[in-house]
């Protein structure tokens, strides 16, 4: 590999997990400056109702404990989804065990929305999260990911755990059921 075959490589994802497997230090720190910023953005399209920056950071902090077993076979940003994804849905589930051991008192009820939400959200605003509320929980996801993160259809369906025909089918079921929501 020529001087410039390997500084060329080096601007990939593979060839920074290469060089951090081989110990440089600043090619993780290349891959976390690269990738942290539509991780969170993922993150907060979940409806992650904890410190985004933190889970993006235990993203991260499981994603270099297990570099070696990652494969490639698919894009390295969507390996990261795919874990942050398990973590959110392992802190729902967490968060549901220790509400499930608290009592609840009546002071302790909290709204929604406030007054002030109300307010600031204009009819558009409204309608668009009716409308993203009617969608079943997979059309919601998978409609977050086309829409706010970009993702291909083929990273959908690996993020969401099912096939590209399957991811396709959801995202054209939310996207009508979008559609009808704000144009009645």
């Amino acid at each position: 590999m020529t001087e410039s075959d390997h500084a060329a490589d080096e601007t990939t994802d593979a060839g920074l997990i290469a060089d951090w497997l081989g110990g440089d230090e600043r090619a993780a720190t290349a891959l976390v400056t690269r990738h942290a910023n539509p991780l969170a953005r993922f993150v907060a399209s979940q409806g992650f109702r904890g410190d985004v920056q933190e889970m993006v950071q235990d993203t991260f902090v499981r994603a270099f404990g297990s570099l070696e077993s990652f494969r490639g076979d698919s894009a390295f940003r969507t390996w990261l989804f795919t874990i942050a994804r398990r973590l959110i849905l392992d802190a729902r589930r967490a968060e549901r065990r220790r509400r499930d051991e608290q009592t609840v008192e009546e002071n302790d009820a909290v709204s929604e929305y406030n007054a002030l939400d109300g307010l600031i959200a204009n009819e558009s605003e409204q309608k668009m999260r009716d409308a993203i509320a009617r969608l079943s929980p997979t059309q919601r996801e998978v409609f977050r990911l086309r829409v706010s993160d970009g993702l291909s259809y083929k990273e959908i369906a690996e993020v969401a755990e099912t096939s590209e025909g399957a991811a396709r089918v959801h995202y054209h079921n939310a996207l009508r059921i979008v559609k009808e929501s704000l144009y009645v």
